[in-house]
């Protein structure tokens, strides 16, 4: 029987752990997509006090912890509002990150977090939610066996970012149907 995660809200009090689970998460996943493996301009942007203090502050951003009983194993952050055509920000909810630590994964929490993500979805009336994920790497397998399915391509924006990595999709699952 797989452990049941627990998604807890992160408050002042938990900004150092998640920015540390955060970036640890990040650079066990996705280090390689960088020039001299050096992916700091993503993590100051994302995984300082500074950041999550002015993200914060914006209303439509969630932030949460994920943990396995005491330890936090991941990180998930919600952009509540976020159009993507035809869908207005009132019927569209972006996926933005889900980060897992390497040695949690495979052990079924990213579905019971995508469930997390699409009853979130639910209660806030939203029709669609949507992301961003690499076309190389097992994440996009993994959103493919929950129900996502692709919606276009698109590259990564980040300059820094190699070339043979910038290669990315948009992916949608419709609430609707759920």
């Amino acid at each position: 029987m797989k452990e049941a995660i627990r998604i807890e809200a992160v408050t002042t009090g938990s900004y150092d752990l998640y920015i540390k689970v955060g970036r640890s998460s990040y650079l066990q996943h996705y280090v390689h997509l960088w020039k001299y493996r050096d992916p700091s301009v993503y993590l100051d942007k994302n995984f300082t006090r500074q950041a999550l203090n002015a993200e914060t502050k914006v209303s439509n951003s969630y932030f949460f912890l994920i943990y396995e009983g005491p330890i936090a194993i991941g990180i998930l952050k919600l952009q509540k509002n976020a159009a993507l055509a035809p869908y207005g920000a009132h019927e569209a909810m972006l996926l933005d990150k889900i980060y897992i630590l390497n040695q949690f994964a495979g052990k079924g929490i990213g579905n019971q977090v995508l469930d997390f993500v699409v009853d979130f979805g639910k209660t806030n009336n939203k029709k669609l939610i949507w992301l961003e994920a690499m076309q190389k790497g097992a994440a996009l397998q993994f959103y493919l066996k929950y129900g996502f399915r692709i919606y276009n391509e698109i590259e990564h924006p980040a300059p820094q970012v190699l070339a043979v990595h910038k290669a990315m999709y948009t992916m949608i699952l419709p609430l609707q149907a759920l």
